[in-house]
């Protein structure tokens, strides 16, 4: 019967374990993960995907733009006189073929721009990358932040209970009176309610972040990774003489500009360069090659009212005009705003570190003065009152230290946005471990 016990020993898992018992193992998300689940999965990426398809395509098929308009024919008819007996009916067929090439001084400045409308697709779509990746790269540092908060309340709570349960047992001694009793029951209830709703806070979080990543919103993950930050010492300066002009928006700005006088010299072309047009057809009647005809012609047309101040014409030039001193403003405009937000984040950034050294100082205060009212609380020197602030006040430094470390990390983001720069290679590049 040996033989047949590992059959047994199968049969019985198979039929016997309830199925609910069985779970499915949650996925594991790192960062370099999410990201990617960001990436494939965002709409946003697909449509600028097809604009950059779009845009490619007539940029390697400039050649159209001097293409010539080609044209078929073909007819049949009859004709008869009504009014005479001995007429025939005369019938009469023909095909066509035509060629139509217009040429204008405009046309390289209009090849120009389709290859300025590739390139600015490209850079939108990169742009567009690097700001999702960012954000999702926010968002998961913001979950890892809360769930080491939760992390602090739980570990708040099991204080809060352990305090309970030895108050509990003290009080049934007569060794501390009832009102210690009923305080630390409240403080437990407290620290249960906040842990509550930190966790419905964390579950909404991470659903949102499952739409992100294009994942089912029951979708079990666990989070993979930790928050690590360095100081960061940077020259304002430096980055903006170094990283300004790689800024996608000064980019497009300058591409603008190129785009624009582009335009107006193209009108300038279209409305005031003469133009040159060939012509040529070629027709066949009831299919008799005798009376094939060929015909050619080729005009030149020289404009005359674009050069005449107040015509619609020249108006449309003046306006094309006008557009390029607008895009130089805007580029202007542009450089200042980036360089205002690069020296306000380095700024911020050198300044908030001595936030983050205060906190983590006064978390290990704080940590101190817990076990040193806990002793005492024992020890039937202090109140109960006493206890729960310096356990409130504990939790409160962690927090505090949590939410400091995850801004200064955001920080360190916007920044990296800011020079067009990865984020890791910022914290290689000027990070300073202390």
């Amino acid at each position: 019967m040996k033989p047949f016990l590992p059959i047994l020993a199968l049969i019985y898992l198979l039929f016997f374990i309830p199925l609910n018992n069985i779970t499915a193992q949650a996925l594991e998300i790192r960062l370099e993960k999410a990201v990617d689940l960001a990436l494939e999965s965002n709409l946003g990426l697909r449509q600028n995907q097809i604009d950059l398809a779009a845009s490619g395509y007539s940029e390697r098929r400039l050649w159209s733009e001097i293409f010539p308009t080609i044209s078929a024919t073909a007819s049949a008819g009859f004709s008869d006189n009504l009014f005479s007996d001995n007429a025939a009916v005369r019938t009469s067929h023909s095909v066509g073929f035509g060629l139509n090439l217009g040429l204008n001084a405009g046309i390289p400045h209009v090849m120009r721009n389709i290859r300025l409308a590739h390139q600015a697709n490209i850079l939108r779509y990169e742009d567009a990358r690097n700001q999702l990746a960012i954000h999702a790269t926010r968002r998961f540092y913001s979950l890892i932040a809360e769930k080491n908060n939760l992390l602090v309340l739980e570990e708040a709570l099991n204080l809060a209970q352990r305090q309970y349960q030895r108050n509990h047992v003290s009080f049934n001694n007569g060794l501390i009176r009832e009102l210690t009793l009923i305080q630390s029951r409240l403080a437990y209830a407290n620290a249960r309610y906040a842990l509550s709703i930190a966790n419905t806070i964390y579950t909404n979080s991470v659903k949102e972040f499952l739409a992100i990543l294009g994942l089912a919103a029951d979708t079990e993950i666990a989070l993979s990774g930790e928050i690590n930050i360095v100081r960061i010492e940077a020259d304002a300066e430096e980055l903006i003489m170094q990283y300004l002009t790689q800024r996608p928006d000064i980019t497009r700005a300058r591409q603008e500009i190129e785009r624009l006088e582009n335009t107006e010299r193209q009108i300038t072309m279209q409305n005031r360069a003469p133009s040159l047009g060939l012509t040529m057809n070629w027709s066949s009647s009831s299919f008799d090659p005798f009376a094939d005809t060929i015909s050619g012609n080729a005009n030149l047309s020289i404009p005359i009212d674009p050069w005449i101040p107040g015509t619609s014409r020249n108006q449309n030039v003046r306006r094309a005009g006008d557009s390029v001193e607008h895009a130089r403003l805007n580029l202007q405009t542009a450089e200042q705003n980036a360089k205002t937000q690069i020296r306000s984040l380095t700024a911020l950034l050198r300044n908030f570190w001595e936030n983050i050294t205060i906190s983590r100082l006064n978390l290990e205060v704080s940590q101190l003065n817990y076990q040193l009212t806990e002793d005492a609380f024992r020890n039937g020197t202090v109140e109960f009152l006493v206890l729960e602030d310096a356990r409130n006040n504990m939790a409160n430094a962690q927090q505090r230290l949590l939410q400091a470390e995850l801004t200064y990390f955001n920080m360190i983001l916007d920044l990296s946005s800011a020079i067009n720069m990865d984020w890791k290679k910022l914290k290689q590049t000027y990070g300073v471990i202390n």
